[in-house]
C-alpha cells in the first residue's frame, strides 16, 4: 500500500502478512479522497477512522494535514503496527485506540466531522453500524459517515444514504445526518 497525497505522498508501507486485514486498493482509495477533497478542507476536520486494520485510510488523513484522527481496531497487532507506523511518520494527531467497535461506539462522548468504517466483510450485523452511529451521535453538523463493504450489502433505505460508489470489488456507502 502507498500513501496518495500529501507530504508522505508516495511513500510506502508493508504491514505484516500476519496481520488479519483486507487493506483497501490504492485504487479505490484515490477515487474516495478525491470525492472527499471536493467536501472537506482535510486540515479542518475530526476523523474516526473504526475497523482500522494496517491504518491505511489514517495515514492518507494525516498525510493531507489532518490534526485530529482517531483509529480504532480491536486487533492489537494492528493498533501496534499503526502506532509504529505513525511514529515512523511523525503523525502526532494520530490517537491509536484497542477497542471493539461497538464498545467504543457506545461509550464515548466524541464527535467527528468523519467517519470512515471498513469492518471485515463477513462481520455480522453491519446493517447496524449506521444506526449505532447516528443514535450514539457521533457527527458533527454536516459530518459524513462511509462505510466500505462488499457487494450484497445496501443502505439505500436508510434516510441518512447519501450515496453509493464503486470501485472495482469494493463498494464505500456514504451517509450523512438526516436535518430537519
Amino acid at each position: 500500500m502507498r500513501i496518495i497525497s500529501g507530504k508522505n505522498k508516495g511513500r510506502k508501507i508493508i504491514a505484516p502478512a500476519s496481520l488479519p486485514v483486507r487493506p483497501t486498493t490504492d485504487r479505490a482509495k484515490e477515487s474516495l479522497f478525491n470525492i472527499l477533497s471536493n467536501h472537506f478542507e482535510f486540515e479542518d476536520i475530526s476523523v474516526l477512522d473504526l475497523f482500522a486494520g494496517t491504518g491505511n485510510i489514517s495515514y492518507e488523513f494525516a498525510s493531507r494535514g489532518c490534526k485530529s484522527i482517531t483509529t480504532v481496531d480491536k486487533d492489537s497487532k494492528c493498533t501496534s503496527f499503526i502506532e509504529q507506523t505513525a511514529s515512523k511518520l511523525n503523525f502526532t494527531g494520530l490517537k491509536v485506540i484497542n477497542a471493539d467497535y461497538k464498545r467504543f461506539i457506545e461509550n464515548t462522548h466524541l464527535k467527528w466531522d468523519l467517519i470512515f468504517a471498513d469492518p471485515p466483510y463477513q462481520i455480522d450485523k453491519i446493517d447496524e453500524l449506521p444506526h449505532l452511529v447516528f443514535e450514539n451521535k457521533l457527527l458533527t453538523i454536516n459530518g459524513q459517515l462511509i462505510i466500505e463493504h462488499d457487494k450484497h450489502i445496501d443502505f439505500s433505505g436508510l434516510k441518512e444514504f447519501q450515496g453509493h460508489r464503486i470501485y472495482g470489488k469494493v463498494n464505500f456507502t456514504f451517509f450523512t445526518i438526516a436535518t430537519l
